[in-house]
This record gives C-alpha cells, structure tokens and sequence, in this order.
C-alpha cells in the first residue's frame, strides 16, 4: 500500500460523512417547510371549529369599540341555525361604538332570543352601546363592579380654525346645499348649525331609550330617568334593572345549561378565528379603518362611554 493510498481514505470518509449530514439537513429542512406550510394555511383560513355535539351553547365575544357588525350578524345567524347549539352566551366587554352598527347588532339580538336562549355576560365594561346590544339579551349577568349604563349618545367635533391661522392654512369649500359641511373643523358651527345636530343627537338618543325599554321590559320613564349618560356599577345596575343578576361568566354558562334544559356542563363553542389582520382589511372584515370616519364626513354618531376614548 502506498502513502498515496493511505492519504486518499480519509478525505473519501470525510465526504460521505459530509452528504450524510447535507442529506439529513436537507430532509429536516423540508420537515421545517412543510411546518411552516401547514401553520400558514391554519393561520389564514383559521383552526377547525370543533363540531357541536346537541348539548353544545355558542359564545360570541363583543369586545373594544364596535365599528362593524357584519361578523357578529353572521355568527349570531349561524348559531341561530344551528340545531346541536342550544343558547347562546354574549361576551360583551366594550364601551359602545357607532350608531348603525350597535342597532343591528341590537335587532339580530331581539329576532334570535325568540328561537333561543340569550345570554350577556358583562365583563369590564358595558357601558353605551355596550348595554344597548347587551339589553336585547332574555339575560343579563354582570359583576359587582361593572362599569355599565351611559345610555346616552355624543357626537364629536374638533376646530382647528386657530392652528390654520397661525401656519397660513385656509380651507374652502362649495357645497350645493348651505349644510353640506356641517361641523366642518377648519370654520366656527353657526348656532344654526349647533340645534340641527343637536335635534339629530336627541332623536338618536330617543331611539336608544326606547330599544332598551322595549328589550328590558322597563317602563318608558324609568329609562328616561336615568338616560342622562351617568354609569352605574354592575351592582347598580342590578337595582335599576338594567341587569338581572350579579355573576361571572361561569354563572353565566350555568344559567345558560340551565336555560336550554342540559344536564351537564355544555360545550362552549367560538366562531371560527378569523386569519391575519392584513388578510382581514382586503377582505372587509377587519375592525380597523385604514383611514377615521371624519376624513369623508366630520360628523360622526356614536352610543360610546367617553372616557374610553
């Protein structure tokens, strides 16, 4: 054997060893990928929701500022339809929201209760628009120290007639009709201006009050009485009528058993996750508006508790 032989084994050694490890790299590789591939396509199109089985309450969360409806309305229908879910539990943590979306939301509400058992659970805050869809309930539980009531509705408005004086800013506007650009932030609301939107605030308001005393069975002056937008403790509330009972949500989930006739603890079931909140906006589902209300229109309605704000 020569020395050039004992000298050429172990490079050959050395590169199998090499495409061993580059081989076993390269199938850990793909394993990873394909990890990856199958998170991803959970991610977008959401986790399978587990089937109802006939003894099953369906849990719908409304929480934060509520600027659209159209996911709620959906999953309210579906659970409606639904045979095997038997009620349904409102999860609601928010402090109001826009008008329109809070009174549909509050009327899909009323047209389910009657087919099945509704349940709010009050958690943090339920305050505004957050107790009008919460009242459309057969039920309401809330903590001791929940914030909710503010039955009232405000309207916001920002001048910035000043700050565009002193850069040399100045706005114009032409408009077809004299109030076209009513609560316009870069000109001073002429009194005329102040009574039409105050005469809008104060029906808005009116429709509130009557929602609430139609769903709560409330006397029509009793609601008025307290519908000067002050906010009451879940305990309170129970005193008012606002609110049934004083309870968490596993009280909630055990008036919800009792309420369907199931004998044992049911199984909760939750919309399905919703995919990424880039996929969410080009799909319209996202809660997020990539650009304020007031940048097409500076009048804005909203049943909202303030301070959240």
């Amino acid at each position: 054997m020569t020395a050039t032989d004992l000298n050429s084994r172990p490079p050959q050694a050395s590169s199998g060893r090499h495409s061993f490890f580059a081989a076993l790299l390269a199938v850990l590789g793909l394993i990873v990928i394909l990890v990856l591939i199958l998170s991803g396509v959970v991610y977008i199109f959401g986790e399978p929701k587990e089937k109802a089985r006939g003894t099953s309450v369906g849990v719908i969360e409304i929480k934060g500022i509520i600027l659209r409806s159209e996911p709620v309305l959906r999953t309210l229908v579906q659970f409606r339809n639904d045979k095997n879910i038997k009620a349904i539990i409102l999860r609601v943590d928010s402090g109001g929201g826009g008008v329109a979306p809070t009174q549909e939301i509050y009327r899909e509400i009323m047209r389910t209760r009657s087919k099945k058992k509704v349940i709010a659970s009050l958690g943090n805050l339920a305050a505004s628009g957050g107790i009008y869809i919460a009242s459309a309930a057969n039920y309401i539980l809330a903590n001791p120290g929940t914030l909710t009531g503010s039955v009232s509705v405000i309207m916001h408005f920002t001048n910035y007639e000043d700050l565009f004086e002193k850069v040399g800013l100045k706005s114009i506007s032409i408009t077809s009709g004299e109030f076209k650009d009513i609560g316009s932030p870069t000109r001073q609301m002429t009194d005329t201006e102040k009574k039409i939107l105050q005469r809008l605030v104060d029906r808005i308001h009116q429709q509130f009050v009557n929602d609430l005393a139609k769903a709560r069975g409330i006397p029509l002056e009793k609601i008025n009485a307290l519908a000067d937008g002050q906010i009451f403790s879940g305990e309170e509330a129970v005193e008012l009528g606002l609110v049934d009972q004083l309870g968490n949500f596993e009280d909630a989930i055990a008036y919800a058993q009792k309420a369907a006739g199931l004998t044992a603890r049911p199984k909760l079931v939750y919309p399905k996750k919703k995919k990424s909140w880039f996929l969410d906006v080009l799909t319209g589902e996202s809660q997020v508006n990539l650009l304020p209300d007031r940048f097409s229109h500076p009048v804005r309605l909203e049943y909202l508790y303030a301070p959240v704000r």
